[in-house]
């Protein structure tokens, strides 16, 4: 079996998405994209949720899920759970798929 990058940029990626999240932000919104040292795409997302609880997380999975029009159980944080940056799996999102999303909000 080959193995598989963690990133969506690549041939065999997961699909993942990687978002870096702005607890009490005043409102609930994708920002933007970005990019980080390494070259890797990330969204930028804010939400009204303050970090305590889980209750930012919970918001920024139901914004994602809503965003990419999938049911909020689809999305779970899978990395980064008490981070700014954190990882992001869509449940039966392909590589294309997510790469598409992202390409969405990529500053022109």
């Amino acid at each position: 079996m080959a193995a598989r990058r963690a990133d969506w940029n690549g041939p065999g990626a997961l699909s993942k998405l990687r978002v870096r999240l702005t607890p009490s932000g005043g409102a609930d919104r994708i920002d933007g994209c970005a990019t980080d040292a390494e070259g890797q795409k990330f969204l930028k997302a804010r939400v009204r949720a303050a970090p305590e609880n889980n209750e930012a997380n919970q918001a920024l999975e139901k914004l994602i899920a809503k965003a990419f029009g999938v049911a909020k159980g689809k999305v779970k944080v899978a990395r980064g759970a008490t981070a700014r940056l954190k990882t992001l799996e869509i449940e039966g999102a392909s590589e294309a798929e997510i790469a598409a999303f992202v390409a969405r909000f990529e500053e022109a």
